[in-house]
This record gives C-alpha cells, structure tokens and sequence, in this order.
C-alpha cells in the first residue's frame, strides 16, 4: 500500500470512530453551548487528534529510519548500503534510490582517486628523475670542481673551501634521499620486503629513533598497487612519527592475517588524533589508497608500545 493511501485510511478510521462515538453517545450540543459541552467537544478533539497522530507516528517511522541511517553514512567508510523496507513503497523506492546513488558515487570517487594517484606518482617520478638527473649530477660536478680547488688552493684558503666541499656534499646526500623517497627505487628493484627494511633503516639513520621492522616470512603475492600503497602508509606514518609523535622508538610490522595482509606502525611517543583520517593531507591519502584497493586505514593505541598505531589492512587472493 502507498503512503497516500497508508495516510487517507488512518484519517478515514479516525473520522469514522469520532462519529461512531457521537452516534452511540448521548452527547449532544445546544444551540448555546455549556461548559460542560465544551470540555467534552474539547476533550473529545484532543483524543481524536492524539490518536491520530500516534498512528501517523507508526506510518512515518520508516521515513525517520531512513533519514537516520542517511546521517549515519560515512563516504569514507564505502559498502555499507541501507536495508530496504517492502512495506512502503515509496520508502522502499527511496532507499533503493539512495543505495544507487551511493553505488554511483563510490564508483565515481574510485575512478578519480585512482586517477589522481597515478598523476601524483607519475609526478613523483618525473621529480625524482629531476633531482638525481640533472641537480644531482649538477651537485656531484661542483663537488669535483671543489676538489680540484681544495688542493689548489693557498693555505689560508683551504679551510673556506674544505666547508663549501663539505656543504656541497650534504646537498647531493640530501638530493639523493629526496629522490628515493620520491620514487622507491628499492621496492621497484627488490620488493617490499628489502624496501621496508631499507626504509626503515634510513629512517632510523636520520632520525635517531630506534627503528623495528618485522616482515613475515609467509606474506602472500602482493599487487604493484598493493605493493606500492603498503610502502607509502609506511612512509607517510614513519615521517609523522618524526614530525609530531616525540616518540623514541618505532615498530614497523607487516603480517598476515587469513585473507588480508596487515602493516601497523607504532610508537611510543604522545599518541594520535583519530580525527586526522578526515584530512586531506598525507593520513588522508593513505585512506584513500586503501579505499582503492578494498581495504581500510585505522588510527588508535598502540597496545605495546603506548602511543600511536596506524594499522593498514588490504585484502589478498587466497
């Protein structure tokens, strides 16, 4: 039965009962009507327009279910899609309308995210060609210049131009690191394993923090892609760990998990906020990749180290 019709029965069987009840009642209202007859009009108004409104309450309940389950939605969060309700048809139509809606709109996102992600890495690449192409051996030819220089010099000169050989060294080491984190040449190279041990080492190397990895050794084949994403959330959390954790030490792990494969990077510094998976920076990037390829990014504790853990779960083939 439609709503329209749902509505028009509850309005007829109140005004059905109302009449029945002048009709059985002794009730009735003079020309000038009393006191009493008017409490009981009142009175009599009241009950009908409560009864009504206790059975309309019961016919829109779907439509308020609805509306809730709406706000519940996270975009973020895909897959979940609202229980359809036969009982009403235009409730039914609308939350069928509103699952298709959300079927499109997954659909879009995924197809733009990944897009974007591949103009990003393709950027990354083409920088990361850059730095080591051309400012890297641009780097590396002063440093050479600098040696000839350095034994060239008068005496009183070559400490001046020990430094600038120094500084210029640093720059081609740095330019060099810029490089590799923009374009894992290790996980290109020799997998993830040897790269998420390589980048762990270097960060522990530049950052000071005592760095853990541990890699299982009955890790399913993985995708590039999923290669690729499992590699950048350890990136992105190690550099965050940096950045804001005040943390001494870090455990990078990557295990598996029946159908899934799980990375979790914790530390024992001041914690997360877990509203930062909403933003649109690095932490949200990470998101949206796992969102790519089925799985999903959490942020909590960590239970043993007692800061943040950033855990990273991706389905795999069986």
């Amino acid at each position: 039965m439609t709503l329209l019709r749902r509505v028009l029965l509850v309005n007829a069987v109140v005004l059905l009962a109302a009449a029945l009840a002048l009709a059985i009642t002794p009730a009735t209202v003079s020309s000038t009507a009393r006191t009493t007859e008017v409490v009981v009009l009142v009175a009599g108004a009241i009950a009908v327009i409560a009864f009504s409104g206790l059975l309309l309450r019961r016919l829109f309940a779907p439509l308020s279910e609805l509306a809730a389950l709406m706000d519940e939605v996270d975009p973020l969060e895909p897959g979940r899609r609202i229980e359809v309700h036969r009982s009403v048809a235009e409730v039914a139509r609308l939350e069928s309308a509103f699952n298709h809606m959300l079927d499109r709109l997954e659909h879009e996102r995924r197809l733009s995210a990944r897009r974007a992600l591949q103009a990003q890495e393709r950027e990354r690449r083409r920088l990361a060609r850059e730095l080591h192409d051309e400012l890297g051996q641009t780097l590396t030819g002063v440093v050479l210049v600098l040696d000839g220089l350095a034994r060239q010099a008068p005496p009183e000169l070559r400490p001046a131009v020990s430094e600038v050989q120094e500084a210029a060294r640093a720059a081609v080491e740095k330019t060099r690191d810029l490089a590799r984190g923009l374009r894992p040449t290790a996980l290109e190279s020799f997998g993830l394993r040897s790269a998420l041990a390589s980048l762990a080492t270097g960060f522990e190397e530049r950052s000071g923090l005592r760095v853990r990895h541990e890699v299982a050794a009955d890790l399913p084949e993985l995708t590039p892609d999923q290669e690729l994403a499992v590699y950048r959330a350890a990136q992105e959390s190690l550099t965050n760990v940096a950045r804001h954790a005040e943390a001494t030490a870090v455990i990078v792990a990557l295990e598996r998990r029946d159908d899934a494969i799980a990375l979790t990077v914790s530390d024992d510094g001041i914690g997360a906020d877990p509203d930062a998976l909403h933003d649109a920076g690095g932490i949200g990037g990470m998101r949206e990749r796992a969102m790519l390829l089925g799985g999903r990014l959490t942020i909590g504790r960590a239970a043993d180290l007692g800061g943040a853990e950033v855990r990273l779960e991706l389905p795999v083939e069986a």
